[in-house]
């Protein structure tokens, strides 16, 4: 009687328990899983889109384009470059599953950027004028297309925030602790991350240079932060992102000044 008692009151202890900072992230990736996979089927359901096959390497826009369409990944993930007049590029976003590409192209009726695929994936092209008309017959996909105009407003302010206040190390760590989290929101692995990026791709992205990050993931691995799955060192293991993540806070906290080109 005493085990069983012991037994049930053990029980009930632990289902009263606090959920840990673990069991709230997976609960909040399933939520952004499940967010990005419904808004991917409303648009299916609401506008024609036209799907197409890309691969690493190919251009899905080009800066100075005429602007007709945006786009929304369905599966790969790409970068967004800004180019200069007089040659220079940066690397200024990375998008995934369910994000929309193009947004900058309203305004002036040309693509401001080029979006590059980085990985096999597949693209939905959605006619402007086909998405205004679905939204204006259906009004929570307006809401959708606002809420999503948001998120890139957000994440191009986070971003910011990083590059100007973080050190090199807490930089390259926030940078693959935001990879970690946007595969968990697609409902991916996480603790094994291929860089399909070069080291001078992140640099450029980070605004370090190519043998600055080097140093930095080789500083993140002496610290058992991350490890490398392969020679080429294009394979990260993430073995605890809540370590990186409480490394970029206390990195954060005890950096003082703005940061500069490493």
């Amino acid at each position: 009687m005493l085990l069983e008692s012991a037994a049930v009151c053990s029980a009930e202890s632990f289902a009263g328990a606090a959920p840990s900072g673990r069991d709230l992230e997976r609960v909040e990736a399933r939520k952004e899983s499940r967010r990005i996979a419904d808004m991917l089927a409303l648009v299916a359901e609401k506008v024609p889109v036209q799907r197409r096959v890309v691969h690493a390497g190919d251009q899905i826009y080009r800066c100075g384009d005429p602007f007709t369409q945006l786009f929304l990944l369905n599966t790969g993930y790409c970068k967004i470059v800004n180019s200069a007049a007089d040659g220079r590029a940066q690397v200024v976003g990375l998008q995934f599953r369910g994000d929309w590409l193009g947004f900058d192209g309203i305004a002036g009726s040309r693509y401001r950027c080029d979006a590059v695929a980085l990985d096999t994936g597949e693209v939905w092209a959605i006619r402007y004028d086909a998405l205004l008309a679905a939204c204006a017959a259906h009004p929570p996909l307006m809401a959708l297309l606002h809420g999503e105009m948001s998120r890139v407003i957000s994440r191009d302010r986070d971003t910011l925030l990083a590059l100007t206040t973080l050190s090199a190390d807490a930089r390259v760590a926030e940078f693959l602790r935001l990879m970690s989290d946007a595969l968990a929101h697609r409902g991916l692995r996480t603790d094994q991350i291929t860089l399909r990026m070069t080291r001078a791709e992140i640099g450029n992205y980070l605004g370090m240079t190519l043998e600055s990050v080097s140093r930095a993931l080789s500083r993140l691995a002496r610290q058992q932060l991350i490890g490398f799955a392969d020679g080429a060192r294009r394979e990260i293991l993430i073995p605890d992102v809540a370590a990186l993540a409480a490394f970029v806070g206390s990195e954060a906290n005890g950096h003082n000044g703005t940061a500069t080109l490493q």
